[in-house]
């Protein structure tokens, strides 16, 4: 008999049948004359309830089916007449693929923090907090190919290995197949890299965007979906190693283009979430966060306010409100300053743009104003900036009059000038950190209880 999953049974078109069900014990209750346990799949949120007649079976016939154990059960399903369910499984027979001792099995007890489930994250997707988490990301992973696909974006895979730095931040990790007990050495005592596998420093990517306006430039419109790397030693909620991102990148692009795009891509996503996993969006809703799909639905209803950082500072200055951070003209806003612009001030997500140049990076287009540039960053609620693009520097001479201006190694960018100096066009783009959208559609409060398996400062063990 062919297996059903647990996320398929709940048709009533099969009640009456006899069926094959396989999955994880979450509990085990019952009497001398009948047991119920709840047995899960992780295809959805529900449990669906096995009940064995003990005129049938023996405690000893039941005596592995604890917690965390595994199962594979025939049985009738029925209507139930319990509350809370449409549906059980009348037990036939079963059979344990795997038991879990109850004395050991660390996921044996209801009510685990999250912090104490993080250092479990080996058996964290089995409980219904991190199986829902999971679904939804995953759904969100499908939606973003399925929007860019949809609109004649091309799937671009920059790569991994780099020699430059897109940010300018120098927080990366290198990497080498250099003895690190025995580096080479050059007469000035710096580590010779021409005996390292690329013959030059190299390191982990901290964003596919340099590439991908390479791509863009030739296939008109294409987007990135994979790892990126940061090294900084920043241990805080909203902080990842590693992370995913989604960055398209668009050719005859320009700064509005861009905020149309992210705008309509985000409320994809958010729409995509919604239709498809309502039931673990109420799970969460329920156990995290009692706003969360009002939330939702209200990103997706209003229009995002568009201003300028001039506009946005101005408001800042005159609210009246006590920052920890005082806001000048200049200065890069923290996520204080953008949370009270989206949740106080507008009650909507916003876009900033026209940021000082001096805060932003080289590639971004200069305003006529000298001072600013084409930069737009989109503010969300709970969680600060959800998205970082801009309009590109198209002028081959206002771009290398940039890298040098910051002083940027010119043996590192000679490639990204030549798409300057061979059939150069107006073109944009934005990077989407993948974990700050699943933060926000699953209303969980720290980055690392969105991704599988988090990189943080002393922390890749799983």
């Amino acid at each position: 008999m062919q297996r059903i999953k647990i996320n398929d049974i709940f048709n009533p078109a099969l009640i009456g049948q006899e069926v094959s069900v396989m999955g994880w014990v979450r509990t085990r209750r019952g009497n001398k004359h009948v047991q119920f346990v709840a047995l899960n799949d992780g295809s959805t949120i529900r449990n669906i309830q096995i009940v064995f007649d003990m005129e049938k079976f023996s405690d000893a016939d039941l005596k592995a089916i604890t917690t965390g154990s595994s199962l594979h059960v025939l049985g009738r399903l029925v209507e139930s007449q319990g509350k809370g369910q449409t549906c059980e499984v009348q037990a036939d027979s079963f059979r344990v693929f795997g038991t879990a001792d109850p004395e050991e099995y660390p996921l044996q007890k209801k009510g685990h923090t999250l912090e104490f489930l993080r250092e479990k994250a080996h058996l964290r997707p089995r409980t219904n907090t991190f199986g829902a988490v999971l679904r939804v990301r995953s759904a969100l992973a499908f939606a973003v190919h399925k929007f860019f696909q949809e609109r004649g974006f091309f799937y671009l895979n920059t790569p991994l290995i780099t020699a430059s730095d897109c940010e300018g931040a120098g927080a990366m990790f290198q990497v080498t197949t250099m003895d690190l007990n025995n580096l080479p050495r050059l007469e000035d005592g710096k580590v010779d890299f021409s005996a390292d596998f690329f013959g030059k420093p190299t390191a982990l990517t901290v964003s596919g965007q340099l590439e991908g306006e390479l791509g863009a430039t030739a296939l008109g419109a294409i987007y990135t979906f994979g790892p990126t790397f940061r090294a900084e030693n920043s241990n805080t909620p909203r902080h990842l190693a590693e992370f995913w991102m989604i960055e398209p990148e668009v050719a005859f692009f320009d700064i509005a283009d861009n905020m149309d795009l992210a705008e309509d891509f985000i409320k994809y996503c958010v729409r995509y979430a919604l239709d498809n996993c309502r039931d673990d969006l109420e799970f969460l809703q329920q156990m995290y966060d009692k706003d969360l799909i009002s939330r939702l639905e209200s990103s997706i209803r209003e229009q995002f306010v568009r201003l300028t950082y001039t506009e946005g500072v101005e408001i800042l200055r005159n609210s009246g409100k006590k920052f920890e951070f005082p806001v000048e003209w200049g200065t890069d806003l923290q996520s204080e300053h953008e949370r009270y612009l989206v949740e106080e001030h507008f009650k909507r997500p916003v876009i900033l743009t026209d940021y000082p140049k001096e805060i932003k990076a080289f590639y971004m287009k200069l305003n006529d104003d000298g001072k600013t540039v084409r930069a737009m960053d989109v503010l969300f609620p709970q969680i600060g900036e959800i998205i970082g693009g801009s309009e590109r520097e198209a002028d081959y001479e206002k771009l290398l009059a940039r890298i040098e201006e910051l002083n940027i190694p010119m043996k590192d960018m000679w490639w990204y000038l030549d798409t300057r100096k061979y059939g150069t066009v107006p073109h944009a783009g934005f990077g989407l950190g993948f974990e700050r959208l699943v933060l926000f559609v699953t209303g969980m409060t720290n980055i690392r209880d969105v991704i599988p398996f988090p990189r943080t400062p002393n922390n890749a063990e799983f």
